[in-house]
């Protein structure tokens, strides 16, 4: 739809070659794929959407199909999609994208670090880039918008909750995402801050990642039981770690939940975890919203008609949900 500009573009394939014989394709055995529009947008506006895999967790699933649902053909895009959770197919994916002249390129990083080449190709190309669900270390001037969660926020406001459990002491499983990620970022940060401030009663037990992965949780979880270690909170980055974290819990015959032996702690609030508040069996979830196409789109409609952003980084309002005080309701509104 916008003319581009014809040096970047051969660059950029020069690049995107070269990275491709490097490290694969986005469909390689590492569980990407890629599928989208034709050659021709037929009018339409040109999206390439690089995410991390959908079958992740129920988070990324729900944030891939509210992004399908959205940039489809009938309301007037012709959208490629491409998926890893790794930084480097990724980056190939998107230079892929800006070759075959994207007028937009939205990007859910792996990894917040090395994307800085691929933001200058795509400007120098004419490709508006808008980040969304996760920030990446660049300057602002690289991209348009960044539609995130606030993940410092998340992981303050669930530490700030178990503070107030005021225990005796703070024995933590620390259960942590995709290492490098905004989101384990943000969610371990503020409780690396809360132990290291109060060392004499807060321990951290176990540190590893589960890669958002309830098996991988699980394995950690019983590797610390099998090694006589003594715990009274799971602090998991997401839900299906939590729920991967329960089952160890379960398999040892060690109860969890509201005035139980160990807290439960979780993100992502899908509507099963919800129910697992409601229902005692776990402790605290923190909320974060799949749901970023509209922002998204309010975005590209009003670059489209020439208009000024009022912000470039636009927060979700997000909230954290307690056991005690989580109605049916909150399942039914907030559950994904």
């Amino acid at each position: 739809m916008k003319m581009k500009k014809i040096l970047a573009v051969l660059s950029t394939a020069a690049l995107c070659t070269a990275m491709f014989a490097a490290c694969g394709d986005a469909s390689s055995s590492s569980g990407s794929a890629a599928s989208g529009g034709g050659s021709a947008s037929g009018g339409k506006i040109k999206v390439g959407i690089i995410n991390n895999d959908p079958n992740e967790s129920g988070y990324r699933t729900a944030n891939d199909k509210d992004l399908k649902e959205a940039f489809s053909e009938a309301n007037g895009y012709d959208a490629t999609f491409a998926y890893s959770m790794k930084n480097d197919e990724q980056i190939a994916a998107a230079q892929k994208m800006i070759q075959d002249e994207v007028d937009y390129l939205l990007i859910s990083a792996a990894d917040t670090a090395g994307w800085d080449s691929v933001l200058k190709d795509a400007q120098a190309a004419d490709v508006k880039v808008i980040l969304f669900d996760r920030t990446i270390d660049a300057s602002e001037d690289l991209y348009e918008a960044s539609i995130v969660s606030d993940m410092d926020k998340e992981g303050q406001t669930a530490v700030e909750w178990l503070k107030g459990q005021n225990l005796d002491s703070y024995k933590v499983i620390h259960i942590q995402g995709v290492m490098g990620s905004a989101a384990q970022k943000g969610r371990s940060q503020a409780l690396t801050d809360a132990a290291a401030a109060d060392s004499g009663k807060w321990e951290i037990v176990a540190e590893q990642t589960g890669e958002w992965n309830a098996e991988k949780a699980q394995q950690i979880v019983q590797s610390v039981i099998d090694s006589n270690k003594e715990f009274n909170v799971i602090y998991a980055e997401n839900d299906d770690m939590a729920k991967g974290a329960v089952a160890a819990l379960d398999k040892a015959g060690i109860s969890h939940g509201v005035g139980k032996d160990v807290i439960v702690m979780g993100f992502d609030c899908n509507g099963w975890a919800l129910k697992e508040l409601l229902d005692q069996n776990w402790n605290y979830d923190g909320q974060c919203n799949p749901f970023q196409s509209s922002y998204i789109k309010d975005v590209i409609d009003k670059l489209e008609k020439g208009e000024k952003l009022e912000q470039k980084k636009i927060i979700m309002d997000e909230k954290g949900f307690d056991a005690t005080t989580i109605t049916q309701e909150d399942v039914d509104k907030y559950g994904i």
